[in-house]
């Protein structure tokens, strides 16, 4: 066993004296810490304070603060490198080129732009080496990036015993030699390497380690316009889909808007005008001026005995008969005209541009839906019909006249059209 002393102010150096001479259990002196050595104990070593117990060591035991500092850093270089979105993607000629300028810079049969992932070397790049990645327990670029600051290169790879037993190949034959300049974000992080490779042991000289560092800088420079190419694009997508849902919000709002709209100004029984919509139409500059220039007609319709259906038969079957009456209304005008429910069972049609006899006729039509309507009990409408021509008589004259065509028909015993016979004026 050797014992070895040391002091504040002193070197290890070979100590006997003192030693109590058994193997294992070390001398212990105030102000001196004793290392034993023991062969016999794998080489193991013990470290004897004076105000300690011995306590066993390993030799090369990990440090465990600075451990925690290189997981940081990896960490820091991993998502550096992550955020360049490149891992696997598709060849690029520009990246292409470049291993191509340094292979022939340097006259090596072999290129790479290589990037140090998890558990694994990618190549972005490849010249004269076939698998597109390997291993990154295997990768001498995972040593080139210890040293971001500096061009790494290995004469001969067979003479190092770090990479003797790596298996790669270069233009099919073992690789020999490797220099590789690293990769670097603008933070500093290093990424990868740009390197050449040989079958053959050999050196660069010095113009060609510098023209590789300015290769690498270029690459620097295409990963960074790659990475702000992408970043425009994700911007720009982003944009288009906020355009996109801002576009389809909008169109929501004014379909709701509309809904709101048709259920102000339309009876949800029916799906006909109400009175709030009607009102707006007589508001209507266009609607005005389009009954003025034309003649028209107004049509009431009254469902006959509507008291008795409530009564007789309740108000539900009450509703699918005004359901019904405002379907025969429906089929039986057309697309420009108006209908609208205009008390609890009278509904009131305007027929633009249609004068008394086709007014009729529209009546009739509405009349006789009504009595085919698919009813548990048959049911019947009452029609008054008025018409005037333009400039003569108002809204408000043509209805009263039309009022008075229904309470005719209702009193010579309904289901029936009558037509105002009052004498045009004109």
């Amino acid at each position: 066993m050797r014992c070895w002393r040391w002091t504040s102010n002193s070197t290890p150096r070979d100590w006997r004296s003192g030693c109590n001479g058994s193997p294992g259990r070390p001398h212990t002196a105030e102000g001196i810490a004793i290392i034993t050595c023991d062969p016999a104990d794998g080489g193991r070593l013990w470290l004897c304070p004076s105000t300690l117990s011995a306590v066993r060591l390993r030799s090369k035991a990990p440090d465990a603060a600075q451990e925690s500092t290189d997981a940081v850093s990896e960490h820091r270089r991993q998502v550096a490198l992550d955020a360049y979105g490149v891992l696997d993607s598709a060849p690029e000629q520009a990246f292409d080129d470049i291993v191509w300028l340094a292979a022939t810079l340097c006259g090596t049969p072999g290129a790479l732009i290589s990037l140090v992932d998890r558990e694994r070397q990618w190549f972005k790049a490849r010249l004269g080496v076939e698998p597109v990645q390997s291993p990154r327990e295997e990768a001498i670029c995972d040593h080139a990036i210890r040293s971001a600051d500096r061009l790494m290169e290995v004469p001969d790879l067979r003479a190092d015993p770090r990479f003797s037993r790596l298996g790669f190949e270069v233009a099919g034959q073992p690789v020999r030699f490797y220099a590789g300049a690293p990769l670097r974000s603008p933070e500093g992080h290093a990424l990868g390497t740009i390197c050449v490779l040989d079958a053959v042991p050999r050196e660069l000289s010095a113009a060609q380690r510098e023209g590789l560092q300015v290769l690498a800088r270029q690459a620097q420079h295409l990963l960074e316009l790659r990475r702000y190419a992408q970043e425009q694009r994700r911007l720009l997508a982003e944009r288009e889909s906020s355009a996109r849902h801002l576009e389809e919000a909008r169109a929501d709002l004014q379909r709701r808007n509309e809904q709101l709209q048709h259920s102000a100004h339309h009876d949800q029984l029916t799906g006909l005008l109400n009175r709030v919509g009607l009102s707006q139409l007589r508001q209507d500059p266009a609607v005005l001026e389009r009954l003025a220039r034309a003649p028209f007609s107004l049509m009431l319709i009254d469902v006959d005995h509507f008291k008795q259906v409530n009564d007789r038969h309740g108000h539900l079957l009450g509703d699918r008969a005004l359901q019904a009456v405002a379907d025969a209304v429906g089929t039986s005008i057309r697309r420009g005209d108006v209908a609208v429910r205009f008390g609890g069972e009278e509904i009131l049609v305007v027929l633009p541009e249609i004068r008394l006899a086709g007014a009729v006729e529209v009546g009739e039509r509405i009349r006789r839906g009504v009595m085919r309507a698919p009813l548990p009990f048959p049911l019947t409408v009452s029609v008054g019909v008025a018409s005037a021509e333009p400039g003569v008589d108002g809204i408000e004259q043509v209805f009263d006249r039309a009022d008075q065509a229904l309470y005719r028909a209702k009193a010579t015993g309904r289901n029936r059209v009558v037509a105002d016979d009052t004498p045009l004026r004109g």
